[in-house]
């Protein structure tokens, strides 16, 4: 079969809303976290979150559609736009540029929890004035399929279209599937995911788990510190153009990585997550599904040369995802960087395994391991070698990707150098 390659990307973040300002910010270990500003926090003991506080949907989408979409559905959008230039793809080329026609390009996005803040303010409008102010758009805009039917429609995308929903291994799974429709003849697919879980009633469903850091400080997220006590929400995301290697060589793309590999399994919430047997359990599947991921690349333990980890920074799931990497891993873990860089955008739940990818996709490309944000090395818990404080420069071939999800998701990704992969040769074309 052949390469599926990473041809394109879009990221829109708390710390950046274009990819290179993302990766800079990255790279420079910049913390997006604030204090919560669309709504007043302070009845809540959740405080803080990673808000993408620049972005302007009229700026970039049709006013038609920003009036009947959910800002997790505009974030997916622009980030599409973004990817799509980048990939040198869009509308004009279907049908229009050699063979590639619109059913050869389909569209998979992650999504934890819809259009929250679209299904709260009419959800308010039907409590307080009647059911005859509820616009016409609340059927649609907090579905979950709703960014993936955008993205298709708005750049009329007919191949095979599809939306995963496994809570924060969303973003991951969601590669994985637009992997596997590229394998089966879609020569091009538009994949990622993106949340905006930060409005009262999605902040509140949020609380309910447990997980929540509710220290008030912009550096409430610490993953893998000795003072962890939880996360903050995330927003934003990022979209990837993934497409069939000889197809980019032969529109002369060069591709920025590609995807070696991919494995998800799935526990079950059978435990509550306080117990010791839920993490014990998570740490069985995640060593499960890095082991399965690494099988299917072709890619030995020694192969890997960085971790961008899931990071939860709750105590217990810390442990155990460096207790599954090392089960994994085995002695080779003890040279492999560490890094999360969801630190420093919060937890965006489908939209964490989409930003990691992207950075990882970044990584390859640049030969650096970004630091984990407001982390410094005597204040890292676990034994594992977790990049803090600045940048890690060295040659990158295979980087693995973890997510893990609320209820027994676990998903890991290989990713391999363009250079290292076979038929992404080419150049990288500007649109």
């Amino acid at each position: 079969m052949s390469d599926v390659v990473i041809t394109g990307l879009g990221v829109v973040a708390p710390t950046g809303t274009s990819t290179e300002d993302f990766w800079r910010s990255a790279l420079a270990g910049v913390c997006g976290v604030r204090r919560i500003s669309r709504f007043d926090p302070g009845r809540y003991p959740v405080r803080y979150a990673g808000e993408v506080a620049s972005f302007d949907p009229a700026n970039s989408l049709d006013p038609r559609i920003v009036v009947q979409t959910d800002l997790w559905t505009q974030f997916a959008l622009e980030a599409t736009r973004q990817a799509l230039a980048s990939a040198a793809l869009g509308p004009q080329c279907w049908d229009g540029c050699g063979d590639l026609g619109s059913f050869d390009v389909g569209v998979t996005t992650s999504a934890g929890s819809g259009g929250n803040a679209f299904g709260q303010r009419e959800i308010e409008a039907l409590w307080a004035r009647g059911p005859r102010h509820v616009g016409p758009y609340q059927s649609i805009a907090w579905f979950y399929a709703a960014s993936t039917g955008q993205i298709s429609i708005g750049n009329t995308m007919r191949g095979p279209c599809a939306v995963v929903s496994s809570e924060s291994a969303g973003g991951l799974d969601a590669v994985a599937h637009a992997r596997l429709a590229v394998r089966r003849g879609c020569r091009v697919q538009v994949c990622g995911g993106t949340e905006a879980p930060i409005s009262p009633y999605a902040l509140t469903c949020q609380w309910r788990s447990g997980l929540l850091s509710e220290r008030d400080d912009p550096q409430a997220y610490r993953p893998f510190a000795h003072d962890a006590s939880g996360y903050v929400p995330g927003e934003g995301g990022a979209v990837l153009v993934l497409e069939n290697a000889g197809h980019a060589r032969a529109r002369g793309v060069r591709a920025l990585a590609a995807v070696a590999g991919h494995a998800a399994t799935f526990t079950g919430p059978q435990q509550a997550v306080g117990d010791t047997d839920y993490w014990r359990h998570t740490s069985e599947a995640t060593a499960a599904a890095i082991r399965l991921a690494l099988q299917q690349a072709r890619v030995p333990p020694t192969g890997i040369d960085a971790v961008f980890a899931d990071g939860m920074a709750v105590p217990q799931a810390d442990a155990a995802e460096i207790t599954a990497l090392r089960h994994a891993l085995g002695p080779a873990f003890d040279r492999v960087p560490v890094t999360v860089v969801a630190a420093g955008l919060g937890r965006a739940y489908s939209a964490a395994g989409a930003f990691a990818v992207a950075a990882a996709v970044l990584a390859l490309r640049d030969g650096v391991v970004p630091p984990t944000p407001g982390l410094t090395a005597s204040e890292v818990a676990v034994p594992a070698d977790v990049v803090t404080g600045a940048p890690r420069s060295g040659p990158l071939r295979h980087v693995l990707v973890l997510a893990r999800g609320f209820g027994g998701f676990s998903s890991a990704l290989v990713l391999t150098s363009a250079t290292n992969s076979e038929g992404t040769t080419g150049r990288r074309r500007t649109p």
